[in-house]
């Protein structure tokens, strides 16, 4: 079988709710949503502002818990996981790209992309020739040891898809990666997105309000209501 033609993500009926400002329980943000993306897929996931488009995302990346539902990612089922091992699946096994790319402003660009491996104890020789040869992929290459304060904005987006390739994850999630950038950058980030996708066969998730960027993917759905568009998010 093709690695390709298995689901990397399953939602499955899939609720959330948060508190509302006395502590009980909200509306639903996301009600009965299913989903299935296939390893190496690219997809995009567009829709108003509020849909549960970060929601969505965050139940994806282990961040947070769904209240009722199933998730499963690269074969874990993450609402049976303890905390601890929540923490390993978003290290190891997720790369998260954010319209701000919270870079530490008093460290390197070279010493930002590291930071992911701190945590999962990586040999430091290794991550260091690892953060190098990435950083040259993303065209850093010279820009190793200059604060992300002198770079233009589109360059600090590069340096957050190295560090969020660092660890090297089966998935990558974008949440509005191009939403703070001109339109070259944008159009640069899209390029190297695509680039990373289809090189290495790298599940790429992005939710955006960028149609030009949606266009790029492989397949797009519509979050509406708390559900995806009429495909039923099915692959």
């Amino acid at each position: 079988m093709n690695p390709q033609d298995t689901s990397i993500l399953e939602m499955t009926d899939v609720v959330k709710r948060y508190p509302d400002a006395v502590g009980a329980e909200g509306p639903a943000v996301l009600d009965g949503l299913t989903l299935s993306v296939r390893a190496g897929e690219s997809l995009a996931i567009v829709g108003p502002s509020g849909s549960g488009k970060s929601t969505l995302l965050n139940l994806a990346g282990a961040l947070d818990r769904p209240t009722a539902g199933s998730v499963r990612l690269d074969g874990r089922e993450l609402g049976q996981l303890s905390g601890t091992a929540l923490a390993v699946v978003r290290s190891r096994h997720v790369g998260f790209i954010f319209q701000m790319h919270h870079l530490l402003p008093q460290c390197t660009v070279l010493e930002n992309v590291l930071i992911p491996t701190l945590a999962a104890g990586a040999d430091r020789s290794g991550a260091t020739r690892r953060a190098g040869d990435l950083l040259a992929r993303v065209g850093l290459a010279g820009l190793a040891h200059r604060l992300p304060g002198t770079l233009s904005g589109g360059e600090r987006q590069r340096v957050a898809v190295a560090r969020a390739l660092i660890n090297r994850p089966r998935v990558l999630l974008a949440d509005e990666p191009t939403g703070s950038l001109d339109r070259a950058s944008a159009d640069a980030l899209a390029d190297l997105l695509t680039d990373l996708n289809r090189a290495d066969a790298l599940t790429l998730i992005v939710v955006t309000h960028s149609e030009a960027l949606a266009r790029r993917m492989g397949r797009v759905l519509h979050l509406s209501a708390g559900r995806l568009d009429g495909k039923g998010g099915g692959a």
